[in-house]
């Protein structure tokens, strides 16, 4: 009897949130706008705290770009999940699945920090990464659903900056960490806030409209899905080691081709799919997510390579380094509301393509700069502007993909955002590690500091100019939108997107 009551009274006391005082506050829908941005911030620093922990972290455990998946398993896992629990939070609701992930989120994090090797600390991660996607899911679609739309985009700027805040203050707050206390404490510092986080997300987040059709997961897509990532991931990050032609490689990318055309195919046929191909039939839609996707890589590639130079060539500690990183996200965190603000009245193809464009220089200059005496004023200015690059480019590619959805599809189409971004910092990590250890290996070196010094300088220019041609394409690739997504942000009432064929 007494269970029974206990239970009875959590559910009342939880479909009573948020009072009537709190919703009815004129600032309402900023303090949700407030309380999804604690997500973002989560996410954001712990996903930049362990990039500047990479080198540490590989001669910790004597591994070379393998190290690296300490980050590409919570980004792989992100992508994995970001959709399916998209689907989950349009069936059961955005506000009880958010308000879980920072419970899972805080969890995995203490895990991490215990973590006794490096399979613990990878399998903590992909824990971590679970609570992480239940918030990221949700995160831009609570957020598109609760602001009228012609507030949208300064909203999401607000939650762009969130991320971007998180990424600054995670090199300096990584490093000092790292250097007062060792690496374990960067994954102790996410419980404080977590706890922050699920107070406010029981408190603050409105009801949501329930779906009334049973929930049906597709589960073979996910089945099929999560292999195709880490094929293509695994054969990246060691096509240096075991060779780019040998057997090994080979097989995982053929792999990831079969099992990608066979998911592709059953998602077209499936009544619930994990992926809704459909979407894909929006311009603004695909553009946006793919560009969004090429955005991350570049970011999480200078993110990651630019601290093994700053270490192995210039010589700085890790504190130093965790500073000296901060302007690439510093930059987004000062240009993204204006950029949402911009998007609102201008429309997100200039945005987008300039943004892009800024960050192409700004890589640009600093490989120009990497073949010099390290400088670091010069590198700290170039850094900035990839960051105000990436911020001005970020909140209106993500308003007007999400404002190309209908309301019924926003959770889903928010996981596919959220995935693609997750994508493009696996991507980053892998690409930008696989091409750096090659180069070196040419010259007779390796990651971990091995071999002749000289041979860092060539290596490092080059991989920076590898994102400099993908900041390049994605600037192109944003000038490709039309004015459709404009008018699709005004059409939030529609019951389906607009499609053509493709």
């Amino acid at each position: 009897m007494s269970t029974r009551t206990g239970g009875h009274s959590l559910t009342t006391w939880w479909s009573s949130l948020p009072t009537q005082r709190v919703t009815q506050r004129t600032n309402y829908i900023w303090l949700v706008v407030g309380t999804v941005c604690v997500g973002a911030f989560m996410a954001a620093l712990d996903a930049s705290i362990v990039n500047v922990a990479l080198p540490d972290l590989g001669t910790y455990y004597h591994a070379g770009s393998t190290v690296g998946w300490v980050l590409i398993s919570y980004l792989l896992t992100l992508a994995t999940m970001l959709t399916l629990f998209g689907r989950a939070a349009d069936l059961f609701g955005r506000k009880p699945l958010y308000t879980l992930g920072f419970l899972v989120f805080i969890v995995g994090s203490a895990a991490c920090g215990a973590a006794m090797n490096m399979t613990m600390l990878i399998v903590s991660r992909v824990f971590q990464a679970a609570g992480a996607a239940m918030l990221q899911a949700n995160s831009v679609a609570i957020i598109t659903a609760a602001v009228p739309s012609n507030m949208r985009g300064r909203a999401i700027g607000f939650q762009g900056s969130a991320q971007a805040i998180g990424l600054s203050v995670g090199p300096a707050v990584g490093g000092a960490l790292i250097g007062l206390f060792g690496w374990r404490a960067i994954f102790y510092v996410n419980v404080p806030v977590g706890l922050l986080g699920t107070l406010a997300g029981a408190l603050i987040l409105p009801k949501d409209r329930l779906a009334t059709k049973k929930a049906v997961f597709d589960w073979l897509g996910t089945a099929l899905f999560s292999p195709v990532l880490v094929a293509v991931m695994l054969g990246l990050e060691q096509g240096d080691a075991w060779g780019w032609t040998s057997i090994r490689v080979l097989g995982l990318f053929a792999l990831a081709l079969v099992l990608g055309i066979v998911f592709v195919w059953w998602e077209r046929r499936t009544p619930a799919p994990l992926i809704d191909m459909r979407l894909f039939k929006i311009p603004v839609f695909t553009i946006g997510n793919f560009t969004g996707l090429l955005s991350y890589l570049v970011m999480f590639g200078v993110l990651v390579v630019m601290p093994y130079y700053f270490e192995r060539v210039g010589g700085y500690p890790t504190a130093l380094v965790g500073l000296i990183m901060t302007p690439v996200p510093l930059g987004m965190t000062l240009a993204a509301p204006t950029a949402g603000r911009l998007a609102d009245q201008f429309g997100p193809r200039l945005l987008t393509s300039t943004g892009m464009g800024l960050t192409a220089v700004g890589a640009l200059l600093a490989a120009v700069t990497v073949n010099m005496t390290p400088h670091v004023v010069p590198l700290v200015i170039e850094l900035f502007m990839v960051g105000v690059g990436l911020g001005v480019f970020t909140p209106p590619n993500n308003s007007s993909v999400m404002g190309s959805l209908p309301s019924s599809r926003l959770g889903v189409g928010g996981g596919i955002l959220n995935m693609a971004r997750s994508l493009g910092m696996a991507m980053g990590t892998a690409v930008s590690l696989s091409i750096l250890a090659a180069l070196l290996a040419s010259r007779g070196a390796d990651l971990l500091g091995g071999g002749p010094h000289r041979a860092w300088i060539p290596a490092l220019h080059s991989t920076i100019l590898v994102l400099v041609m993908l900041s390049v394409a994605a600037a192109l690739l944003s000038l490709m939108r039309t004015g459709s997504d404009r008018q699709s942000r005004s059409d939030r009432g529609r019951s389906e997107p607009t499609m053509i064929d493709i």
